[in-house]
């Protein structure tokens, strides 16, 4: 579990991000996942964008994914999401949490 602060911190690094995976009509398929997943190993912070043909909720994709991943999830704005997931290894961590 992350902190406010934390979170507050995580929330300033996805600002600059682009979206690296894209959520379609299909929705949350396996595939998505799968992407996401290997996505969280290398990046550790990544972005999310629903697509116009997606039914999903923005806040309810990124808590179900979270889940899935175990993952935290940091902000949902509009049709997008940021989802963290520390590298299982401390010397590869790229980000380094505020106490």
């Amino acid at each position: 579990m992350i902190t406010g602060k934390q979170r507050s911190y995580l929330r300033k690094l996805g600002q600059s991000l682009e979206p690296v995976v894209y959520i379609g009509k299909n929705d949350m398929t396996e595939n998505v996942i799968k992407e996401m997943d290997i996505l969280l190993s290398s990046r550790e912070l990544i972005k999310v964008k629903l697509q116009e043909g997606s039914l999903l909720d923005a806040k309810d994709a990124a808590n179900e994914a979270a889940e899935i991943l175990n993952a935290e999830f940091v902000q949902a704005i509009g049709r997008r999401f940021v989802l963290y997931r520390p590298a299982k290894n401390k010397e590869d961590r790229k980000i380094i949490l505020p106490r």
